[in-house]
């Protein structure tokens, strides 16, 4: 969905399910694929064909999105783009955490990726969801496991959320009402305030040009001001 000129590119199927037919279906003359991309044996076919095949590292902070947009000027013989494009970034980032940094009394966030079956399966570190959400002056409710868990009822009371975080964009979303109605969500200090920020997917966990923009909206949707999402 973004920038506008994707809208128009064949789509050659989800960065985790891959398959060798659809990524070869378009000629290229250069694979660039994100960190986790797969499945692995789909990649493997890849990396053995006599296309440049560049893996593009996924690190949640300031640093790993500089590095992306470095690998990916690199690959394309457009460093010195990269170089300025790199520069301009850093600026904005360091702007937005320097704002976010003087945030005292910070906001336990749940990101929650979906509840199917009234499940919470939610966020832990080394997500982009946990980064984000640190970035943007708040601290992940859930800690202790990294990458995605179903909770328990006892451990989303326990991690007692101030707001819930969701994607927009990104499947078929719970609306509030079916959130509020979860009896552990309902238990929490973001279930009585009836407090939930969603955000575009895309958006808010792609860490790339435009994540000092994300951080400024979330920041005003956790602690007043207007969002834009």
């Amino acid at each position: 969905r973004y920038p506008e000129a994707a809208l128009k590119l064949p789509d050659v199927g989800y960065m985790r399910q891959l398959s060798p037919e659809g990524v070869l279906s378009v000629n290229p003359s250069g694979i660039l694929a994100l960190h986790g991309s797969g499945p692995k044996q789909a990649v493997d076919v890849l990396k053995k064909t006599s296309i440049p095949f560049i893996e593009v590292p996924e690190r949640y902070d300031r640093q790993g999105i500089l590095e992306k947009i470095h690998i990916v000027g690199k690959a394309l013989g457009a460093d010195a783009k990269a170089d300025a494009l790199a520069a301009e970034v850093d600026t904005k980032l360091k702007a937005a955490e320097k704002q976010t940094a003087s945030i005292k009394d910070r906001k336990r966030v749940l990101f929650v990726l979906s509840m199917q079956g009234g499940k919470i399966l939610a966020s832990g570190s080394d997500t982009a969801a946990d980064g984000i959400i640190k970035l943007s002056g708040g601290v992940n409710a859930v800690d202790g496991f990294s990458g995605y868990k179903q909770l328990s009822e006892e451990a989303v009371i326990t991690a007692r959320p101030d707001v819930v975080l969701m994607m927009n964009n990104a499947g078929p979303a719970a609306s509030d009402d079916e959130l509020f109605a979860n009896p552990s969500i309902l238990s929490t200090p973001a279930g009585a305030a009836r407090k939930v920020v969603r955000m575009d997917g895309g958006y808010l966990l792609g860490f790339g040009p435009r994540t000092a923009d994300v951080i400024h909206d979330l920041a005003a949707s956790l602690y007043g001001g207007q969002s834009a999402d």
